[in-house]
């Protein structure tokens, strides 16, 4: 019997110290390709996770989003005219949109609230339908007063009195800087320290701008309704 089991622990001894000899001698072939199986592995195991996200969306978690907030649109940034509006809104918006960087330029040179300046202008000229607009580039109901005017200096729409003649103007741009310049007066000059538009809605009635006492209610309902305030904020 010991005869027989010799044999076969040396072999076995002998199959092992082969081994080992050989895995010394080749650790490093074994370890590169271990490792290559391994990323092989893994890069399967990414690109079938890759696919599945990609064939099945519904499966990715999806975030919680809140509801869309409704912006409401201003004549600051309006760029198309919404069909629902009236046409006397349309007219308006137009009238502001032609105007507006006057008034603003007008504001940083005179001190005059843009908005304000552009009420007065839609309020005073029908938003630049009225006749002494289209026909006399007159925006702001500015009168002469002169006796002596020269050929075209003015025109009467009335045939009163020589109140009732207005300025005439070669451009609606003149008109506004003759605006400007008239609430330069020692009437209104208090008000050029102020930069509200409510303020100087209200200080415009009480300077005697107008005879109509609701002169400044229909301003300041022009400027929120419109939200001609906006254009005050120098840009």
């Amino acid at each position: 019997m010991l005869s027989l089991k010799l044999p076969s622990t040396l072999k076995v001894k002998n199959t092992i110290f082969l081994t080992i000899n050989w895995l010394q001698s080749n650790w490093s072939n074994i370890f590169l390709s271990s490792l290559l199986i391994y990323l092989l592995v893994s890069k399967n195991i990414t690109l079938q996770l890759s696919l599945n996200n990609d064939l099945f969306p519904s499966l990715k978690s999806q975030p919680n989003k809140r509801p869309t907030k409704t912006i409401k649109p201003t004549t600051a940034s309006l760029s198309v005219v919404n069909t629902s509006m009236t046409n006397e809104q349309k007219k308006q918006i137009a009238y502001v949109k032609r105007f507006a960087k006057v008034a603003q330029g007008e504001m940083q040179k005179y001190g005059i609230p843009a908005s304000i300046t552009l009420a007065q202008g839609l309020l005073e000229s029908n938003a630049g339908k009225s006749p002494l607009a289209s026909k006399n580039n007159n925006h702001f109901g500015i009168k002469c007063f002169s006796k002596k005017c020269r050929k075209g200096h003015c025109s009467n729409f009335t045939d009163d009195s020589h109140k009732d003649f207005f300025r005439n103007y070669d451009t609606a741009w003149e008109s506004y800087r003759a605006h400007s310049e008239f609430l330069q007066g020692n009437r209104y000059k208090h008000l050029l320290k102020e930069n509200n538009y409510k303020t100087w809605a209200n200080g415009l009635v009480k300077a005697g701008y107008a005879t109509d006492q609701a002169y400044g209610k229909k301003l300041i309902n022009l400027i929120e309704g419109l939200e001609l305030y906006r254009y005050d904020e120098v840009i």
